[in-house]
């Protein structure tokens, strides 16, 4: 991987070590190559060159600059139109451009919008009716401080930050290890943001919470960020490149997450378009070079749930009790064929036997054997492993090792990237292009270096770090960022539409204590939030502006894939309440879930859905990510991939998203489930179909919706008169076959399952017809649109 880096860089002909001329050092050696750039054809050169050379346009480095402190415009402004300071920049872009805003959406869709917006949820019938009956003018004001101090806030905004940082359960590449303490780290995301945890706090505990409180248990989770990126080390790996992987996995992230930067560009060569050299990559790197992984002692916290940990335990306790019978009866069948071989020939041990006699491992044993006695062992470590989800430990870092100390390796640049071509010793260090900041030294010691670092980071009068997460903010609740590339403020990404806005709303967000609440209150409170997605000059405003960038209408958005499955259940009537804890595993398509997996070196355990209701249908924020098994339904509705940072989801429309939808097994068992708490909320008909759009929909339905879906429901009644569905036969125990990589033969075993004990959905036969064919409305409506998206 390393030389395809060292070949890439010698084809683009980029300099390897270019410096600011304040601290040039002299030029390596010509003969001095980066790997493969020979066979390319000739060295690489070392480049002295200014910090104005990377771009001569000023308007390239505007996010390096400080923010600035903006009037609030109010020269040619409807001073009726301005609901806070935010609607003035923006309506100044719009007179710019003779475009008026779109009037504001009706309470019903406002309420529908901001819950989701904050919760991730659609609102419940009796919130509709509280807001709808509101007579205050500060009704909406009060919707958003409520949604803010729920709990489900934190599940939403944390699925954001988990998003950038490539939040997983598990570490990814072949074997895919769980992390078993990871969960750990992704309710500390959810602590900190309902409890509108300053933002420049939250920035110094990732990234040296250990340094910063080395005593704090939730100091030691906080500093799980730095292992969050997918990461290997087996016996046939190079200990020094999974080494260096980490390192360049951590510096690119930590660039992209708190600074909105590219640097990992710099990693092979100067930054072709920022003025990030390569020197201060690895700079930067060097920062993290004292890091090593602990899963260090930390005692759980009030905040974390540890409820059924006994149970979980004892469980696992048992599988391993069960798989250790499993080997020992294949060991005791293979020692009783070699006593019988030694009392044919009337030795004692097997070295008293002739060498053509000897008995190899496998001695006694058929293929079959072979392969179940690797796979029970492998079993035993994964269920060893699985055991510390229950531990108090945490996913965590030390700076120089906690129980060996290693010496800090000193970091040289590596020209080209290649580890094998070693250059110039570099001191840890910030960008310097980033100048005028206090406290820019960074320590040579093992311990402080991350620290230093992050209190950098976090500064009050860092150009990039509160205008990255003002961003972040505006973009999730917009669709589009101020800045549309929110992890790229360089050159390559796009420039601010509204930089004044920004700026204004960066120092506002510092200036109120880094809240990312009080940041949420005041662009929620905005004219421009609250406007509808129609306008009375549509056609005016899409040629003016196609892409939507001046915001004269609000942009509809479709759910993500979370808030997809989180709303089915909500309808359902499913959705537990529980928060944190290990992650669970929801039920998923059976042919995925059965599916042979191969890791660490063996068959994978079966996909297992956790065994109660209440834990597999909880919020998708707390299922297991399992970066080589994500979740079908989530997967065809555009989550993120887990190895990289997700700036912002993407949003297509093919058609298996119409089956995934329509047609599996979760939305069937849903729409059943939902239908059943119709009933009990009314026998009346009518009643029931009003309850099905105000859970589906948060509104009621027309006269006209009224009178299709009672005949719709009428009509399937019938048929399902006719037609009784069939309980397929639930098995005991669960036993598959393989065709084994040891031997190349096809073998049996039971599968770890304990299927007697598992609670399972409702069933059709459970049910009546009428039943049945009030589910198939609801199945309807869960698929409709306007469920679907948030306008």
């Amino acid at each position: 991987m390393l030389a395809v880096f060292g070949i890439a860089c010698a084809l683009c002909g980029a300099a390897t070590t270019r410096d600011f001329p304040e601290q040039q050092k002299q030029p390596a050696s010509e003969e001095k190559t980066a790997l493969g750039a020979g066979i390319i054809g000739g060295p690489l050169r070392t480049v002295a060159s200014k910090p104005g050379e990377w771009n001569s346009d000023p308007r390239d480095r505007w996010a390096f600059n400080p923010a600035q402190r903006y009037p609030v415009p109010t020269e040619g402004i409807d001073a009726a139109l301005v609901q806070t300071p935010v609607d003035a920049f923006l309506l100044q872009k719009l007179g710019e451009k003779e475009l008026k805003p779109a009037p504001s959406a009706d309470r019903a869709t406002l309420l529908r919008r901001v819950t989701f917006d904050l919760t991730g949820l659609p609102p419940t019938p009796a919130e509709m009716t509280a807001a709808l009956g509101d007579p205050s003018l500060d009704w909406f004001e009060k919707v958003v401080d409520r949604l803010l101090a729920s709990p489900r806030y934190g599940e939403r905004w944390g699925r954001h930050w988990l998003d950038v940082v490539r939040y997983a359960d598990t570490s990814g590449y072949s074997n895919d290890y769980e992390r078993p303490n990871a969960w750990r780290y992704r309710d500390y995301v959810i602590h900190s943001f309902n409890t509108d945890k300053p933002y420049d706090r939250f920035i110094i505990e990732q990234i040296a919470g250990d340094e910063l409180q080395p005593d704090d248990p939730e100091m030691l989770v906080a500093a799980g960020y730095l292992r969050m990126g997918p990461w290997e080390h087996t016996g046939m790996s190079v200990a020094a490149v999974t080494r260096q992987l980490f390192l360049d996995d951590v510096t690119e992230n930590a660039g992209l997450t708190f600074l909105g930067l590219s640097v990992g560009c710099a990693r092979c060569h100067d930054h072709k378009f920022d003025p990030i050299p390569t020197k201060d990559y690895y700079r930067l790197q060097a920062v993290f070079a004292p890091v090593q992984f602990e899963e260090r002692p930390a005692s759980f916290l009030k905040s974390e749930n540890t409820t059924g940990f006994e149970l979980a335990t004892a469980r696992l306790n048992e599988r391993i009790k069960v798989n250790k019978a499993r080997l020992q009866e294949i060991d005791d069948k293979a020692k009783k064929a070699v006593n019988a071989l030694l009392q044919k020939h009337n030795a004692k041990t097997i070295a008293d036997l002739p060498a053509e006699l000897r008995p190899d491992r496998w001695y006694g044993l058929d293929a079959g054997d072979q392969e179940r006695q690797r796979l029970y062992r492998k079993r035993l470590e994964y269920y060893d492993r699985e055991l510390n989800r229950y531990q108090p430990l945490a996913y965590s870092v030390s700076s120089g090792g906690l129980k060996k100390k290693v010496p800090t390796p000193d970091v040289h640049i590596l020209v080209g990237g290649a580890l094998n071509s070693p250059d110039e010793k570099v001191t840890p260090g910030v960008l310097r292009v980033v100048h005028g900041l206090k406290n820019t030294a960074i320590p040579e010691t093992t311990e402080g270096r991350r620290l230093a670092l992050a209190k950098w980071i976090a500064s009050p009068e860092h150009p990039l770090t509160a205008r990255v997460m003002v961003n972040r903010v505006w973009q999730h609740h917009f669709g589009k960022g101020l800045v549309e590339t929110s992890n790229n403020f360089g050159k390559m990404g796009k420039r601010p539409t509204h930089p004044e806005l920004l700026d204004w709303l960066t120092q506002y967000f510092v200036e109120h204590r880094w809240s990312v609440k009080e940041l949420h209150r005041l662009i929620l409170r905005s004219a421009a939030y609250q406007r509808s997605t129609e306008h009375p000059e549509l056609e005016k405003v899409r040629h003016v502006d196609p892409e939507n960038k001046l915001l004269a209408v609000f942009a509809p958005r479709r759910l993500t894939a979370e808030e997809l499955r989180d709303s089915i259940l909500a309808a359902s009537g499913e959705l537990s309440a529980t928060m944190g804890g290990p992650g669970v595993f929801p039920k998923i398509n059976p042919e995925v879930a059965l599916q042979p997996r191969q890791i660490m070196g063996t068959l994978a355990p079966i996909y297992e859905p956790s065994p109660t209701r209440e834990q597999r249908n909880r919020r998708t924020i707390y299922t297991f990510q399992m970066r080589s098994l994500p979740n079908p339904l989530l997967e065809v509705f555009n989550i993120p991939i887990m190895n990289t940072s997700c700036e912002r989801r993407d949003q297509s429309t093919v058609t298996p998203q119409v089956f995934a939808l329509f047609n599996s097994r979760f939305t069937h068992d849903m729409a059943l489930a939902m239908a059943k708490r119709l009933e009990d909320l009314s026998k009346n008909r009518d009643e029931q179909i009003e309850q099905t759009y105000r859970l589906a929909l948060s509104r009621r339905p027309t006269a006209k919706e009224l009178a299709l879906c009672r005949a719709h429901v009428e009509k399937m009644i019938e048929h399902h008169r006719r037609f009784a569905p069939v309980r397929e036969e639930r098995p005991k125990k669960l036993v598959r076959s393989h065709v084994g990589e040891l031997t190349g033969k096809r073998f049996e075993f039971v599968e770890d399952w304990d299927l007697e004990n598992y609670e399972y959905n409702l069933h059709p036969a459970d049910v009546s017809a009428e039943t049945r064919a009030l589910a198939e409305l609801c199945l309807v409506l869960l698929n409709c649109n306007e469920f679907i998206y948030v306008y």
